[in-house]
């Protein structure tokens, strides 16, 4: 077994913050629930973010759409997105956005969405 000490100090770090910063789990929630179960959770990454009156951080989410209905479920996820109402405590989802789109038909139809979030602290 290999450790990572630059990983797990992360790890550490993240943990130690408070909960009103670690928003990552009901945003990863809401965005599979606007995936109608279909979606699947590729990658996650998180990053702060500050202008000079506001903090919060920046979120990029990978997901994936197997099988012809799940893609079709994707297209309504691509659709819905932007002006979808998020309600993550403490939190204002500032942005939404699709960054990348990718269609894959052979060997089964595959749909990977690639969105980027900006939430905002509030309080």
């Amino acid at each position: 077994m290999q450790l990572d000490p630059h990983a797990s100090q992360a790890m550490l770090s993240l943990a130690a913050q408070p909960m009103r910063s670690r928003a990552w789990m009901p945003l990863l929630s809401e965005l599979l629930a606007l995936g109608n179960g279909q979606a699947e959770l590729v990658s996650h990454a998180e990053r702060p973010w500050a202008s000079v009156t506001f903090s919060g951080s920046r979120h990029t989410v990978r997901m994936t759409f197997t099988g012809r209905d799940a893609v079709n479920t994707g297209e309504r996820f691509i659709d819905a997105l932007p002006e979808h109402e998020f309600a993550i405590p403490r939190q204002l989802v500032a942005d939404a956005a699709i960054r990348s789109v990718v269609h894959t038909a052979l060997p089964e139809p595959r749909l990977e969405v690639t969105v980027e979030l900006l939430l905002l602290d509030e309080g």
